[in-house]
């Protein structure tokens, strides 16, 4: 009886003054003390709200993603809410328009149009756009990400049709808060943020990164549930070192070089404390495509005030060690009974490392530093080993063993005889045929995976690790490949992709109102992944579940993760529910569409 007698006043209140712009909208509601009393009003309510603050407009309505249905509208709707003439007079069911849509998407044959048409669905039909992803999941995730996002940043400023996020520039110094409260939305719970410097294996794209956060943040709504509405894309524009795009007319970026030291450092404080100023202690802030030198000292300085999560260093760890776990059921043993080498010792490699690291003393209880003896990088100068030790980065230097120098990565594999092999450099066809039957001549499983992004950058491909190894190898990429047939048996590879991770884990943080990002969390994300494979993956050569079924492998993960964040006492949002899949399912978005009388 309250929540009626609520939305009563409520809309007696804004027909009675006629509001005609959102501050004053804000500042009734203020007043009124009616904070989120949207939740109180049904969907006609807030559709005419809508309608008053556009003077009335069926038409606006129809501009508005976040409202509009297309040709779904009903009869009676179009009677109701203004629209009758503004549409044909047929009536079209979402179930046919999501047949339309992919049909049409089909027809293009280069990935980028793809990409630009699903973007553009996004931009005027955001329920169809997220009931699309989320049921054609397999075929359209490389169209929305990656690999299809690399070549969206390459050229986003000649693709730039509508800004999707808030740009952060060296402009802004000083009035970021500022800048924030520009943002329409008042709540966001998660943040995705680039500065562009690295993004996917392609390099310094400057302020074009933005592809890589409006892409991971329409993964947290389709794969993990999240409100649209509750996610924001931010690129922070420094500048960029990339001559090519200096002089391309169609930059959209600041014209100068990066901005490093102290200026670099001082704007992202300041945005740093100006998101939580605005958005509170609650909201999770996720870095992504930082290069080295800032991602490990971004995330080592922030991570004890803030709610931070890195997806380059944390995020990829998590997924592979998921791998690395579900694939002891084909390889044997315990992680510790494993030799692990990498090509490649930048975030994702260090980050995959630590956390594998982490686990096996979980597991062993010994001191991680002995955990970390068989587990061996090579960069680009060779093995990292002591007596290095003095020229290496600090997050390197835990992983420099005794040993004698070795350069290329052929030695190293003849030398250390590792049962795992993990690609993060960057460069493709560094898994070349000598390393690949190397690696099958002294184990009968060799484990591969070649997990530099996009599919060009593949250390091998799925072909060439299953036929080098004569069909004994198991296989996993950062980007999809398709199944191959060896020898008459199928064989599937897997995709150790981010996209299973950090959606869940990012609904996790949010049901349990975490305020800090526990290794803990981590590792209990990664058994929840490798828990949901089954005999008939594994039968595939499958270390993953399929993406089809990532909802509900999103709810798993989202479930243990908060049940670790209430064990460690990090969690806000009291009592604990009792069952937390079930929890997590019920608070996921549905794109379905809304009936509006």
């Amino acid at each position: 009886m309250d929540s009626y007698f609520l939305q009563a006043k409520t809309m007696c209140f804004i027909v009675s003054f006629k509001l005609a712009n959102r501050s004053k909208l804000l500042l009734a509601m203020v007043v009124y003390k009616l904070e989120g009393f949207l939740e109180f009003l049904t969907c006609s309510c807030v559709f005419d709200l809508i309608l008053l603050l556009n003077g009335g407009s069926g038409y606006s309505l129809m501009r508005d993603p976040r409202y509009n249905k297309g040709l779904a509208f009903t009869e009676k709707e179009r009677d109701a809410h203004y629209l009758r003439g503004l549409l044909p007079p047929i009536v079209l069911s979402q179930e046919l328009q999501e047949k339309k849509m992919m049909n049409l998407i089909r027809q293009y044959e280069v990935p980028l149009h793809r990409y630009m048409a699903m973007i553009g669905l996004q931009e005027t039909n955001e329920r169809l756009f997220y009931k699309l992803l989320i049921d054609n999941v397999e075929e359209l995730l490389p169209v929305v990400y990656t690999p299809t996002v690399g070549e969206a940043c390459q050229k986003y400023g000649s693709i730039f049709r509508h800004s999707q996020g808030l740009y952060i520039s060296l402009k802004e110094k000083g009035k970021i808060l500022e800048t924030l409260k520009n943002w329409p939305e008042r709540t966001v719970q998660v943040i995705v943020v680039t500065d562009g410097e690295r993004i996917l294996g392609l390099g310094d794209l400057g302020c074009q990164g933005m592809g890589i956060p409006v892409g991971k943040l329409a993964l947290y709504t389709a794969l993990g549930g999240v409100r649209p509405s509750l996610c924001l894309p931010i690129t922070i524009d420094v500048g960029t070192n990339n001559e090519k795009l200096l002089n391309d007319e169609f930059y959209i970026g600041l014209r100068q070089k990066r901005a490093t030291g102290e200026e670099y450092d001082e704007l992202l404080q300041e945005f740093m404390y100006a998101v939580k100023q605005n958005y509170g202690e609650k909201v999770l802030i996720q870095f992504e495509d930082f290069a080295n030198h800032n991602a490990f000292e971004l995330l080592a300085r922030y991570s004890s005030s803030h709610l931070v999560f890195n997806d380059d260093i944390q995020g990829t760890a998590a997924v592979v060690l998921a791998g690395l776990l579900s694939a002891l059921r084909l390889l044997g043993g315990t992680l510790a009974d494993h030799k692990f080498l990498f090509l490649g010792a930048g975030e994702a490699g260090t980050g995959i490392a630590d956390l594998i690291a982490l686990e096996i003393s979980e597991q062993n209880g010994k001191p991680i530093e002995e955990n970390r003896k068989n587990i061996w990088l090579v960069d680009s100068k060779g093995l990292i080993i002591s007596s290095r030790k003095e020229s290496l980065q600090d997050f390197k230097k835990p992983w420099a063993h005794e040993h004698e120098p070795i350069t290329g990565l052929i030695n190293a594999v003849k030398a250390i005889k590792p049962t795992i092999l993990i690609g993060t450099s960057g460069v493709g066809k560094q898994f070349t045929k000598e390393v690949v039957e190397d690696m099958a001549s002294f184990n009968k499983t060799p484990l591969i995976m070649a997990l530099s992004n996009p599919t060009s950058q593949a250390e091998c491909t799925a072909e060439e690790a299953y036929t080098w190894s004569e069909g004994r190898a198991i296989f996993a990429s950062g980007s999809p490949f398709d199944p191959f047939e060896y020898e008459g048996k199928t064989f599937v590879p897997g995709q150790a992709n981010n996209a299973y991770i950090f959606p869940g884990f990012g609904l996790g943080v949010i049901m349990a109102g975490s305020i800090r990002v526990h290794n803990g969390m981590l590792l209990a994300a990664s058994k929840a992944l490798a828990s949901q494979v089954t005999e008939e993956h594994y039968e595939k050569g499958m270390i993953y579940p399929p993406l089809t079924n990532i909802r509900k492998i999103s709810a798993n993960i989202a479930a243990k993760v908060a049940a670790k964040a209430y064990e460690l006492g990090l969690a806000s949002h009291l009592p604990q529910p009792e069952d937390l899949v079930e929890s997590a399912e019920k608070c996921m978005y549905s794109p379905v569409y809304r009936s509006y009388l």
